[in-house]
């Protein structure tokens, strides 16, 4: 494995990579990110009359409407700033040590992102048309359009976040700390794939953390290869974006989406279908990616 780009990537997390200070980290920005929730909203509480809040909260209360998914994704901006400061606080480093250098990681995303816009247009061109389960109407076309620069921006925030916390701070961190490559992606892979546990799908639940700690390990891997995060966050953006603005199979998120897909996410038997299309397509994403990052 050519890993030579992560050893300028991990380096920052070398000043101090006690294990300790992970933990403290994880804890400290978990609180952080509570906090600042609690600040969104009394700063809400502020601005707004009483009916005005009233209406603010029921707006943003559910995900199945356009306004609450943008502020649930919106809303995942903190961790960002979480991550920033206990960077800074804890570790003795910036923001721009958990990306990799800018220009690179700019760069690379553009490049990734444009090879994971022919794949997925090629796939969707190719037989067989058959959809593993039935598509209903979302937003009209006219609204969804309206809302695409907005959904967009959204879901690169919430992409950007969770690669910044994943594979920027828990990834190097602990390849700073330690030297097997299975440590730095099983730590945060599983991790992820704990974060995505859904209770309400039962003994489909697994199946859903499947597909996370496989994307995290891939993720990881191309971090790894790049030596920025600008790959993994446009495998995330590109994967989300079709995932939650194109086409929903989550009946927990689909304010956004064209369309709907109606899937039972709580039967393994009509959930492993589709879930076995997505780790395909990732796998055949992330060999992409791979493909991109050699040129």
């Amino acid at each position: 494995m050519s890993y030579q780009a992560h050893d300028a990537f991990v380096a920052p997390a070398r000043h101090r990579a006690e294990l300790w200070r992970l933990g403290a980290g994880l804890v400290t920005g978990a609180v952080i990110v509570v906090g600042l929730g609690w600040a969104v909203q009394a700063i809400a509480m502020a601005v707004l009359s009483a009916p005005g809040y009233a209406d603010f909260r029921t707006a943003v209360a559910s995900p199945h409407t356009p306004a609450g998914a943008l502020y649930l994704l919106l809303s995942l901006g903190l961790l960002i700033v979480a991550a920033a400061m206990v960077a800074n606080q804890i570790h003795g480093r910036g923001l721009r040590s958990l990306v990799g250098a800018p220009r690179m990681a700019g760069r690379q995303f553009v490049r990734v992102l444009a090879y994971l816009v022919v794949l997925y247009t090629v796939v969707s061109a190719l037989p067989p048309w058959e959809l593993p389960a039935p598509l209903e109407p979302g937003l009209p076309s006219g609204l969804w359009l309206a809302l695409l620069p907005l959904s967009l921006l959204a879901v690169f925030v919430q992409t950007s976040a969770e690669e910044i916390v994943f594979r920027g701070y828990i990834q190097q961190q602990l390849a700073a700390r330690f030297g097997s490559t299975a440590i730095w992606m099983a730590g945060p892979a599983i991790l992820f794939a704990a974060l995505h546990y859904r209770p309400g799908m039962g003994n489909a639940g697994w199946l859903f953390m499947l597909w996370a700690g496989v994307f995290s390990v891939a993720a990881s891997d191309i971090t790894a290869r790049a030596g920025t995060l600008g790959p993994a966050i446009a495998l995330h953006f590109a994967s989300n974006v079709v995932a939650i603005v194109l086409v929903s199979g989550d009946p927990d998120l689909t304010g956004l989406a064209l369309w709907r897909m109606q899937i039972d996410m709580t039967d393994p038997a009509v959930l492993w279908p589709v879930m076995s299309i997505d780790l395909a397509m990732l796998l055949v994403s992330w060999l992409a990616i791979r493909l991109a990052l050699r040129r």
